[in-house]
């Protein structure tokens, strides 16, 4: 059995004119077993609409199930793709979304993205304060273009935090696509208290680092909403973007029986 403690998030507008996130389920607490963020993509019509639509229909579909494994994770991701497909208006630029997703089972974990809205598992005791490294288990692997350029090495790391083409993502949710795009999706058995998971849009990532992220939540004086406070500081008032993100805390792990990691990466 994997128990939590009560689930944080923030959701803010940043510099932009709309709010494109969209988080689900608008109330979770220590009861909650699915964690979906949707980040709506930006210069199309109704990111918003698009967002709020997918987010909701994965996220009741993976609530009404008593476990969530791969072939479920799919049904589910179907039916979101068939309701963004009732909303489309045959717009010349069709909206569209990211998505990420946390399912936490008795025993297991499934974790499921598109785009480049991001998702960690990160272990606190495993973070080394002197070399400012280790303590992420897992982190998602962005679904864009300076991502693509940086594993074939045609970026540094350097480059790629100015890379004027940064927000182009190379799979999205839209309505009506001639090939739906897969999630990448893992599901894991590796977790242990203490742990924590973080989902996060890339207005978050404009300012919060990886060694930041993983320096805040390793920090045993702070309480789960002082950790996040402290994110959601660094970010206030310098991202331009919408900024918005999931933190949660693991509280007590009791697994039965341990298996295999499964994946499907598409």
């Amino acid at each position: 059995m994997i128990t939590i403690r009560k689930p944080l998030c923030f959701s803010e507008i940043g510099r932009k004119d709309n709010q494109e996130d969209y988080l689900f389920p608008a109330n979770a607490d220590e009861s909650t077993r699915v964690f979906i963020l949707c980040d709506g993509m930006g210069g199309h019509d109704n990111g918003e609409v698009a967002s709020n639509t997918a987010g909701n229909a994965l996220g009741e579909y993976l609530s009404s199930c008593k476990e969530v494994n791969i072939p479920t994770f799919e049904t589910g991701l179907g039916k979101a793709y068939d309701a963004l497909d009732a909303i489309d208006t045959n717009s010349v630029k069709k909206p569209g979304t990211t998505m990420t997703c946390l399912c936490l089972n008795e025993d297991s974990y499934l974790v499921a993205h598109i785009g480049d809205s991001r998702i960690y598992h990160i272990r606190p005791s495993l973070y080394n304060r002197d070399s400012k490294r280790g303590g992420i288990l897992y982190q998602s692997s962005d679904h864009s273009l300076v991502n693509d350029l940086l594993k074939a090495g045609e970026l540094t790391e350097e480059e790629a935090r100015d890379f004027p083409q940064k927000n182009i993502i190379t799979r999205a949710m839209q309505p009506h696509l001639s090939k739906r795009y897969k999630a990448d999706i893992y599901l894991f058995d590796d977790i242990k208290e203490e742990d924590y998971f973080f989902l996060c849009c890339d207005g978050i990532l404009e300012q919060l680092s990886n060694e930041m992220l993983c320096e805040i939540l390793a920090d045993a004086s702070l309480d789960d909403a002082e950790k996040l406070a402290k994110i959601k500081a660094v970010c206030d008032g310098n991202t331009r973007d919408n900024y918005t993100c999931w933190l949660v805390p693991i509280d007590r792990v009791s697994i039965k029986t341990n298996f295999e990691v499964s994946q499907v990466i598409q």
